[in-house]
């Protein structure tokens, strides 16, 4: 099997991974609640997606004194 003759440099291996960078995620406003949310996935905070209710929101607890 061939073997590289040279070791990559730092800067050359930093250069290959350019492109390996996280994107930043694009997200959209909830048509009910007006949240911020990612596309093409049920909201969070009021359990639609697509103007239907498909899962129950999760309820804020509270405190008991």
């Amino acid at each position: 099997m061939a073997n590289p003759k040279k070791r990559k440099t730092h800067s050359k291996s930093r250069m290959g991974r350019a492109h390996l960078a996280l994107k930043k995620i694009g997200l959209i406003k909830c048509s009910k609640c007006g949240e911020m949310k990612k596309p093409h996935t049920a909201c969070q905070f009021c359990g639609t997606y697509k103007d239907r209710e498909i899962i129950k929101p999760k309820s804020k607890k509270t405190n008991k004194k």
